[in-house]
């Protein structure tokens, strides 16, 4: 199982050779691709062959591409994920309307309680009136239970005057950590044979990943919990490589302990069952806790 994830920073080759990462610079150094969960390109100056690209796709490795400000810009998806590929397309087109409105709302639930654990955790007192907006959630969340919950959560974590347009090193470093997550959800969601564009209820025409942007919500508190235990720290490059590794970190999910990016894998498949037996009790409450 692959679980690795690699960041380049330097100027180097990328090539590939019997099974493995090939990385010539000072040193080289080789990876099999076995291991590899996600490459991260985070330097302008590297250089990669096309074979690896084709070989990296088939092995369904995730790789991101940083711009020349080192902020994540770009990411490669295959065409097909799966073997059934079509099929599953082809399901998720009929998705029912009714059921989706009813998935979403359980994961837009699941968010809200995680955003409640996680201020419960660090003793904060706004947890309770997220709890209420919990026990307030209507279909749809037509009353706007998540918009009023994330004012409610992020004024807690970063002050009563922190807002999410904001320029400033809390937004850079919770963008970059979102940007982070949504690629591991982009790589899992393609890799079960469904389409990133077509969400539950992100319809945005010019967003390659309505669906991630969807399925991804209950895991963003991962990141808020490292932004807000760092930050008071500078957002250099040692402050994205703690948020690059926060793939590596270890969570217990239904009641077993894996790697978010492992976790990612599980919840998914939870998801996507649910939509198709139309149960939303088939997506099981989240309980991240860091071993």
């Amino acid at each position: 199982m692959s679980w690795r994830t690699v960041v380049i920073t330097k100027h180097v080759k990328l090539s590939y050779k019997n099974g493995y990462l090939v990385i010539r610079g000072e040193q080289q150094q080789m990876i099999h691709l076995s291991e590899i969960h996600t490459l991260l390109i985070d330097s302008t100056r590297t250089v990669i062959t096309a074979y690896l690209i084709s070989e990296l796709m088939k092995k369904k490795v995730k790789v991101i591409f940083c711009d020349e400000k080192r902020q994540p810009e770009s990411e490669l998806v295959p065409y097909y994920g799966a073997h059934n590929t079509s099929k599953k397309i082809k399901e998720q087109v009929a998705w029912p309307q009714a059921v989706q409105r009813v998935i979403w709302t359980a994961v837009i639930k699941a968010k809200i309680e995680q955003q409640q654990l996680l201020l419960a955790q660090l003793a904060l007192p706004e947890a309770d009136k997220l709890q209420q907006y919990v026990q307030d959630l209507q279909l749809y969340d037509e009353t706007n239970r998540e918009g009023h919950a994330a004012k409610v959560y992020f004024n807690a974590l970063f002050g009563k005057k922190f807002t999410r347009d904001e320029p400033g090193s809390i937004n850079a470093a919770l963008n970059y950590g979102y940007t982070i997550l949504l690629s591991s959800f982009n790589k899992e969601i393609v890799s079960q044979g469904y389409l990133t564009q077509i969400g539950l209820k992100h319809t945005n025409q010019f967003n390659f990943f309505n669906l991630s942007s969807d399925l991804m919500e209950p895991f963003r508190p991962l990141v808020d919990a490292f932004v807000y235990h760092n930050q008071a720290q500078v957002f250099d490059q040692s402050y994205k490589m703690g948020l690059v590794n926060l793939l590596n970190d270890k969570v217990i999910i239904q009641q077993q302990s894996h790697f978010v990016s492992l976790a990612i894998q599980i919840y998914l498949k939870s998801v996507f069952k649910a939509i198709e037996t139309a149960d939303a009790n088939q997506i099981k409450q989240l309980v991240f806790q860091h071993e």
